[in-house]
């Protein structure tokens, strides 16, 4: 599984910003998908993660109401909506796949799969 981030770039405060990840390989579609973002000088955070169907999601807690996960298995796509943008979103934001995925994992060590990362910075 290959996967390529965009979308990425300066949001002011309270704006919205669309992150989509494209992927390859014959797993895609079958794989658990999540969206991770790391901070300057922090570690890599869980955001969300949506199972192959599309039918379950999960969000972290300071994301929550604000970020939408969505995929098109027609065009091996994975989204993440945000809305309502605040500075401390700001943060390398990284696509992820779980191709062994059971149950919606939140940690990274599951994910054996990563897309190279796209930049959010939120900022007037």
């Amino acid at each position: 599984v290959q996967l390529q981030a965009s979308g990425g770039g300066l949001v002011q405060p309270g704006g919205s910003l669309r992150l989509s990840c494209a992927g390859s390989g014959r797993t895609f579609t079958t794989s658990t998908l999540g969206w991770f973002r790391q901070a300057p000088g922090k570690e890599r955070d869980f955001v969300a993660a949506i199972t192959w169907t599309g039918s379950r999601t999960v969000y972290a807690d300071s994301v929550k109401g604000r970020f939408t996960i969505s995929r098109d298995n027609a065009k091996n796509t994975v989204y993440l909506q945000m809305s309502s943008l605040k500075p401390e979103d700001t943060a390398v934001y990284y696509c992820a796949a779980d191709t062994n995925a059971a149950v919606l994992h939140t940690t990274s060590g599951p994910y054996d799969y990563w897309g190279q990362g796209t930049l959010v910075t939120v900022s007037s």
